[in-house]
């Protein structure tokens, strides 16, 4: 079975955060949240908050136990992005790109429907 969780519009590049959820893809939830809390990053924060998530989704809406769930999938899709100016040289402005993600947390059991 597959349990999810989604985080919409964190302010923080796909591209970062894709660093940390490709490692810990595959590995157990415990080792998992371990993993998150030892990693002094944003993004690890923002995982390890999803991740919570989906675990209290899986507890409490399927009746599963943590301690059996494996990460199966985590997705950073690119979200929104804010268009802003930043000063430059001579009075000219240049632009900034403040982009956005959505992350997916997918859980499974191990056993299918």
């Amino acid at each position: 079975m597959e349990i999810q969780a989604l985080t919409r519009n964190a302010r923080m590049s796909p591209r970062k955060v894709r660093e940390i959820a490709n490692q810990i893809q595959g590995r157990p939830v415990p080792e998992a949240i371990d993993f998150l809390t030892l990693i002094p990053r944003k993004s690890a924060r923002l995982l390890a908050k999803t991740l919570k998530s989906a675990v209290a989704n899986a507890e409490n809406n399927n009746s599963l136990v943590a301690s059996t769930l494996t990460v199966h999938r985590a997705l950073v899709e690119p979200g929104p992005v804010l268009k802003r100016f930043k000063a430059g040289a001579k009075g000219s402005a240049k632009p900034r790109v403040k982009r956005m993600s959505h992350l997916r947390i997918v859980l499974t059991d191990g056993k299918s429907n």
